[in-house]
């Protein structure tokens, strides 16, 4: 029974070590290695804004090259600006 608490003690302590040593490397060498990792922001799709209206819908702001789109995201569907824009032209133009 004494073995096993030392036995545990021990893998803690060890644990905490080993986090200690990780954190420590981060601080001393982390920054300029990071910096490297960083992708190019060059990227064409970007989310801009995120808005939760409920628990089943959010209306996401999405930038696609120089063109925002506004998609509301939810019931398992999602409508964009531009095919809300069609469904209103339809209707128009069958009235």
């Amino acid at each position: 029974m004494l073995f096993d608490a030392l036995r545990a003690l021990f893998g803690l302590l060890a644990t905490l070590g080993l986090f200690a040593l990780g954190v420590y490397a981060m601080r001393r060498w982390g920054g300029a290695g990071l910096a490297q990792l960083k992708l190019p922001n060059d990227r064409r799709l970007s989310v801009i804004e995120t808005l939760y209206l409920d628990g089943a819908h959010r209306l996401v702001l999405v930038r696609i090259d120089e063109e925002e789109r506004l998609i509301l995201v939810g019931e398992g569907r999602e409508v964009t600006t531009s095919e809300k824009k069609r469904r209103v032209l339809d209707r128009l133009g069958s009235v």
